[in-house]
Order: structure tokens, then C-alpha cells, then sequence
């Protein structure tokens, strides 16, 4: 089996470092490029004792250039995922998306770009998280619309956008599966005398508090009786797993938009 090369962009940042350290010990598939911001200050430096694996032979590089490697993998922002895919287009190479926080138009932006690219595009890498996404879809059909529906989710201090994506996916799948749509009913946090709660609505609850990696639940409230559903993240090392499985099965896919549903199996039909 040929040996992938792979290329982490945002590499020296918290998940960047932890997506080398599971490609360090994942057969079949080889750091070829670690790249991250330009002023960055261990830009020229080997990315293996950045990171903490010792010697790799492998700067760290600070743009983005020259030849892309059999597959990107992509932890960053917005405005850099958006280049990184065009790069990806232009070298032919296949790209893993795990950034958040993209606008309706960067997100139409990727759609159209995977037309010709071959993309992994997802909220959230986590095997565990796209089993839920499956799950609370039947759940919520099951129990139908008589149940509320809130979802809750904690992530640490320094997470920028929110809710979070994995949040936001949550919210718009198990609204789909009974019939709603999110932007109409989601509920983003409740103050002052709001009144009932209606019944079409779907809250969405937030908490950003120290060195939470993350967590989701989607509770489902009836009358004598609550089912939750919660996924906990112990450390980032899930959603590198998730990354590097991605990147593994993305080569070998025609162009077109994936997401982890796809790279699992989970699709229904």
C-alpha cells in the first residue's frame, strides 16, 4: 500500500500538534509538510521538537507552497481554510477541513470549490460525536415533536466562535428529523420574562470555562420523564484520530464534499 503524505497546516497549534503525533504512529501515512502562520515563532524550526517528538528532519514552514502532498489537513481559520482549499485545488491534492465558525457564504464557498476537489468537511472529526449525530436524529423521530428539545455545550476559555459547530449541527439535525427548521425555532440562551416555552423551539445553552475540550448533550424533555444523549471529549486526541482517518480514506474518493458521516459509513441508504 503506498504511504500518504500528508500536510498539517496549523501545524505547532494545539491540534495541529496532536494530528502529528497520531500520523507519527499511524502506519501507511507520513508527515510530508507542516505548515503554519508566517510570523509564527518557531517558523525554521523542526516541527518534531516543537511539538515534542524529537528530531524529524522537518522545518516548520510558513507558507504554504510548492507541491501539496497527497492530502491537507486543515485546523485553522475561516479565511485560511478558504486559501488552503484553493491551494488544494490548483495541486490536486485532497483536504480534511475540522475548522469552525464559517459563514453561510465561506460554507457555500466550499461547496462549490469540492466540485473539483476531493473534501472532508466536518463540524467535528470525533468518531464518537458522528455516532451521535446518527443517533439523536432517530431519537428525536421516535419521540416526536410532544418532547422539548435543548441542547447544551461546554467547551474552554479560548474558543472563539459559538455555539459551537458540533452545537449548531446538532440543533439543525434533529430539527430536520421532526420537521422544523432550525433558523426559525433555535433559541440561543433565555433572559427576562420570556414566557412559556413554545413548543416548536430548540434551545441552545453555551458554558466557556477553563480547559473544557468539549461537550454536547441533547436532551429531550417529556411530561414524567428526560432522555439525554452526551458526548464527552477527555482531549483533542479523538478529533486528531478522527482527522488522520479522514485524510486516510479522502485519497482514494472521487472529487465531491464528504464529511465524517461519509467516512464512517453512517449514511442512511
Amino acid at each position: 500500500m503506498k504511504e500518504i503524505k500528508a500536510v498539517v497546516v496549523g501545524a505547532a497549534g494545539k491540534m495541529g500538534s496532536r494530528i502529528i503525533h497520531v500520523i507519527h504512529e499511524t502506519p501507511s501515512i507520513s508527515l510530508y509538510r507542516a505548515i503554519e502562520r508566517p510570523d509564527h515563532p518557531s517558523i525554521g524550526k523542526d516541527i518534531g521538537e516543537v511539538v515534542g517528538l524529537g528530531r524529524m528532519n522537518l522545518p516548520l514552514e510558513g507558507e504554504l507552497k510548492q507541491t501539496g502532498g497527497d492530502v491537507l489537513i486543515n485546523f485553522t481559520n475561516p479565511k485560511t481554510s478558504l486559501e488552503n482549499l484553493e491551494f488544494a485545488k490548483e495541486t490536486g491534492s485532497a483536504i480534511v477541513i475540522g475548522t469552525t465558525g464559517l459563514s453561510p457564504e465561506q460554507v457555500e464557498k466550499i461547496k462549490d470549490l469540492s466540485k473539483s476537489i476531493r473534501c472532508v468537511f466536518s463540524p467535528n472529526m470525533s468518531v464518537g460525536v458522528n455516532v451521535m449525530f446518527r443517533i439523536v436524529q432517530e431519537v428525536a423521530q421516535v419521540l416526536g415533536p410532544e418532547y422539548d428539545i435543548e441542547i447544551f455545550e461546554a467547551h474552554h476559555r479560548l474558543k472563539k466562535d459559538s455555539p459551537s459547530g458540533t452545537a449548531a449541527k446538532l440543533g439543525e439535525l434533529v430539527a430536520k428529523a421532526i420537521g422544523r427548521d432550525f433558523s426559525q425555532v433555535g433559541i440561543y440562551g433565555r433572559k427576562g420574562m420570556i414566557g412559556e416555552r413554545t413548543r416548536e423551539e430548540i434551545g441552545m445553552q453555551v458554558i466557556r470555562a477553563g480547559d473544557i475540550v468539549g461537550e454536547h448533550t441533547v436532551l429531550f424533555g417529556g411530561i414524567g420523564e428526560r432522555l439525554e444523549i452526551i458526548h464527552r471529549a477527555h482531549s483533542r486526541d479523538n478529533f486528531a484520530r478522527g482527522a488522520v482517518r479522514a485524510a486516510l480514506w479522502v485519497v482514494n474518493q472521487p472529487n465531491g464534499l464528504y464529511d465524517m458521516q461519509d467516512v464512517l459509513g453512517l449514511k442512511k441508504g
